[in-house]
């Protein structure tokens, strides 16, 4: 039995974690669940998996949860704040951690579960993004491993190479799928009026809404390159993105001889949860079958810079010093929050995350201390900007 956190249970990755566990239960045994503050989806989890722990950065979430729980006869202990997630991050007898929480305020916990040497199952962008060096160097010190769970870099993963060292002698360059979300072939002149419902109605996937308008933006897939530039140790200038409506082809890897290897499935996030689960074998997922002559057609197009500026920011985040891509980041989590609330018009997403970059992407940031403080800042100039653009 392999025993297994899932920090972040009670979003759409957390769920489609648990689908997967459920089709395997002689296999996973689930340690500890976790949630921001969804009582009601949490305690259904509990009941239905039998955690030793639950735990709610929320207290009073907690203290909610726990007396649904007693009054069930659950033997599941609620604990309660960040210092609970470390906590169950890295408990010894934990052999993987589902890191799903979606945002900054997964970093510390990710962390935590390199330095243990758990199996990171890598959910959460923004670990990456934010901390690549300082991760990878957690998961060396740790001896943990790291593998992708996002559908775009778990395909990398699956088309590279068995030995690792062969990447770079072998591999040209890497090319990140992307559906272009639900206004790829949307006038940019029209775009500044698009409302939040119409952002986060994606064509192929189901997600959350901050996700759904970074899909809609393709920041999503700017933060692929930058995660992708960290776990596959390729350069900026060896990553590219194609746009693939049909979500069918997940992502590619071009060989020096002019091989072209890719992994392909139906859009559904359970295949590449199953993928990090099982690693290095494979197991049922609960996904349905790929059918090729229904699909019947594969389009795949470059973006266009107008319609998806968001593309270029990673690519001088890159360039950039150390602390770029966490400043990139953050501006765009206060960014889209704003956009979110119907304060901030969806274009101005853009100008919100381009302006915070140039104004604070050459600051280094050499430990998570630094990294963390750099975040606040860039926060604050974000949600400056935000309100100078404000409707």
């Amino acid at each position: 039995m392999k025993s297994l956190t899932i920090l972040g249970s009670t979003g759409s990755i957390g769920r489609s974690t648990l689908d997967v566990v459920r089709l395997h239960p002689e296999q996973f045994e689930v340690h500890a669940l976790t949630a921001r503050r969804s009582v009601d989806v949490l305690l259904e989890q509990c009941l239905r998996f039998k955690p030793r722990y639950a735990v709610l950065e929320d207290h009073e979430a907690a203290r909610r949860l726990d007396a649904e729980l007693r009054r069930h006869r659950s033997p599941t202990e609620v604990l309660a704040g960040p210092a609970a997630l470390l906590e169950v991050a890295q408990a010894p007898q934990v052999r993987m951690v589902m890191a799903a929480i979606v945002g900054a305020a997964g970093l510390e916990p990710t962390l935590a579960a390199a330095r243990a040497g758990k199996r990171v199952l890598l959910a959460n962008k923004e670990s990456l993004v934010v901390a690549g060096e300082l991760l990878l160097q957690a998961l060396r010190e740790g001896g943990g491993e790291l593998l992708p769970i996002d559908s775009e870099h778990s395909a990398v993963l699956q088309s590279l190479p068995e030995q690792r060292e062969r990447w770079a002698s072998d591999v040209r360059s890497i090319t990140l799928t992307a559906s272009g979300g639900p206004f790829r072939q949307r006038d940019p002149a029209e775009l500044r009026d698009i409302t939040p419902d119409q952002a986060c109605a994606h064509p192929n996937w189901s997600m959350g809404r901050k996700i759904s308008v970074d899909s809609a933006t393709m920041m999503n897939k700017a933060l692929e390159v930058i995660e992708a530039h960290y776990l596959f140790g390729m350069p900026a200038a060896a990553i590219e993105v194609l746009i693939h409506p049909q979500s069918i082809v997940h992502s590619m890897v071009t060989y020096h001889d002019g091989s072209v290897v890719a992994q392909l499935g139906v859009p559904d996030m359970r295949t590449p949860i199953a993928y990090g689960l099982a690693w290095p074998r494979r197991i049922a997922s609960g996904s349905s079958w790929l059918d090729l002559a229904r699909v019947g057609t594969l389009q795949f197009e470059a973006p266009d810079e107008r319609r998806f500026p968001a593309l270029g920011l990673a690519y001088a985040a890159l360039g950039m010093a150390g602390g770029a891509c966490a400043v990139l980041n953050a501006a765009n989590e206060v960014a889209v929050q704003a956009f979110l609330e119907g304060a901030l018009a969806f274009t101005d997403i853009h100008r919100v995350n381009a302006h915070t970059l140039e104004s604070l992407g050459g600051e280094r940031a050499h430990d998570l201390g630094a990294l963390l403080e750099l975040d606040s800042r860039a926060r604050s100039a974000a949600a400056a900007r935000a309100r100078a653009l404000a409707r």
